[in-house]
């Protein structure tokens, strides 16, 4: 039970850093208006270090935050089926909270933003060119080396982690893939960070919102549990895992 608690409220931490920093960006009259990628990809980064540590923190040691990572160590045995998918509800769950919290965090903010397109990004991903093969494509891309190198952080090659130190480097990962592949899609790779907040954004009464893009919704879910399977089949048959 610690273990849910702690991925449902280290995922809420993780959205609403992370969705906050874009809400911070994009909503008219906020002061980071026109921040650029760098703060997006920091804030990202910043937004899972913080996540993870609060996940521990209640319970929940592997801190996964994510139905593809949960998925990657389901296929190494850290959990069951059944594990996996209440692990991932209860993530996507986290997400939905943790993006209400932003939308209230910047209420006035909504109405005097007139781009319906941006708001949504405030909460989920989306392609800067639409092509689905390609879209899946990328986002696999991200995931299978987001967990492959989470999986090479972690190795016992590497040696044991100073207590508290993994963390870090995972944060400096997430700011390397947005950095490096997080432009074709938004880099979402996590099914709690995406399909959560869209839930959120569907539901809740945003001020002059558009549609929830549900066309594109499967693809920021599917293709990263396909690349976070793929990185522990790599790594398990190269000894890693």
């Amino acid at each position: 039970m610690s273990n849910l608690l702690g991925e449902f409220v280290g995922t809420i931490v993780l959205v609403v850093f992370g969705c906050g920093v874009c809400a911070n960006l994009t909503l008219t009259k906020s002061k980071g208006v026109g921040g650029g990628w760098i703060c997006v990809s920091a804030g990202w980064a910043f937004a899972v270090l913080l996540g993870v540590y609060t996940s521990v923190a209640l319970g929940a040691p592997q801190a996964d935050l994510n139905p593809s990572v949960t998925l990657a160590k389901t296929l190494a045995g850290v959990y069951t089926v059944s594990q996996c998918l209440v692990t991932s509800l209860v993530q996507i769950a986290g997400g939905i909270v943790g993006a209400a919290i932003v939308w209230l965090a910047y209420l006035p903010h909504w109405a005097v933003t007139e781009d319906k397109a941006a708001k949504l990004g405030i909460f989920c991903t989306a392609p800067a060119i639409r092509n689905t093969a390609a879209n899946f494509l990328a986002e696999a891309i991200a995931t299978f080396f987001l967990m492959f190198c989470i999986w090479l952080i972690f190795a016992k090659q590497n040696g044991p982690l100073p207590p508290a130190f993994g963390p870090y480097l995972v944060g400096m990962l997430i700011w390397a893939l947005g950095l490096s592949l997080g432009g074709p899609t938004g880099y979402a790779m996590n099914a709690a960070r995406d399909l959560g907040p869209r839930i959120a954004h569907a539901i809740l009464p945003i001020a002059g919102k558009g549609g929830s893009d549900w066309g594109y919704a499967w693809v920021p879910v599917v293709a990263p549990l396909c690349g976070g399977a793929l990185a522990y089949a790599v790594a398990h048959g190269l000894g890693i895992v």
